[in-house]
């Protein structure tokens, strides 16, 4: 194991590094301009992402340090507020199936000028290009964050035949490797097969939310107003700062789970399309 930390730290940085220098050379503006742009004009930033991508989607909205306007579309809001039962969460069915994706845009109160911003190291499953098209007939802008390396080596999963990429404004590579991990482990002379591990594109999507944050609240600090971001709720007055700025926005932003209703009645479990055999587990990213 301690001979592969440097080898997992090598991987690590050597992309965090590729995605700085990226930044440095502008490769970012477009997307924080579009964001300062909508913010301007009133809007909100929805993230998403499904599988691991999720951990992108909440670096953007919700955390200290984050912007107010921002908030998560999450695939479990179809259990807590849609039509969905909670039983049709498990698996990775639901991520792609593309047939849920317009119920899920109709939850969020969504502005014109709100800017979705998708996460999927993939790029390819039915829920997550479903959702970047829908958006896009509404008008609205998307930017993408995958791995170039990764979408374009598999074949498209939703019915468009498009990944991602394809239909997003703006792309922001993560720079993860196809099949998202670094670290070979195991060889012959131990007596078991090599298996990979190490996988970055969570680390690497978490380092791209927290640039476009910072670049975002510095262009709107150099035009001489105050960035709307969260503190720690856990430090004094952190409670009510956030829930002072979240007030500006209402129901744009959703944050945790809905009071459960009195009369609650059983939602019965959706049919799911079938799950091809090569992956059992979802590692979508």
């Amino acid at each position: 194991m301690h001979d592969l930390v440097p080898t997992y730290l090598g991987e690590v940085t050597s992309r965090i590094t590729a995605i700085a220098d990226d930044a440095s050379r502008g490769a970012l503006d477009g997307a924080i301009d579009m964001l300062v742009d909508s913010i301007r004009a009133g809007g909100v930033i929805q993230a998403f992402g499904t599988g691991h991508s999720q951990a992108f989607a909440m670096e953007i909205a919700g955390r200290a340090g984050g912007l107010i306007p921002a908030n998560a579309i999450r695939l479990i809001d179809l259990a807590l507020y849609g039509s969905l039962a909670t039983a049709d969460l498990s698996g990775s069915g639901l991520e792609r199936n593309p047939a849920v994706v317009e119920e899920l845009f109709g939850l969020y109160p969504i502005h014109p000028a709100d800017v979705l911003v998708i996460a999927s190291n993939s790029g390819v499953n039915g829920s997550i290009v479903g959702l970047a098209l829908t958006a896009k007939a509404a008008g609205h802008r998307v930017i993408a964050v995958t791995s170039l390396a990764h979408t374009m080596a598999v074949t498209p999963k939703h019915p468009s035949g498009k990944r991602l990429s394809d239909i997003a404004d703006i792309v922001i590579d993560n720079r993860a490797p196809y099949g998202d991990t670094t670290v070979e482990v195991g060889n012959s002379t131990t007596g078991g097969s090599p298996a990979k591990v190490g996988a970055v594109s969570s680390i690497t999507a978490a380092f791209i939310a927290q640039l476009l944050t910072i670049g975002v609240a510095d262009r709107l600090a150099a035009d001489g107003s105050t960035p709307p971001v969260y503190i720690s709720a856990n430090i004094p007055e952190g409670d009510e700062h956030n829930s002072a700025l979240e007030a500006t926005y209402g129901n744009r932003i959703k944050r945790g789970a809905p009071k459960p209703s009195p009369t609650p009645t059983e939602k019965q479990p959706m049919e799911q399309p079938p799950i091809p055999n090569e992956r059992l587990v979802s590692n979508e990213q």
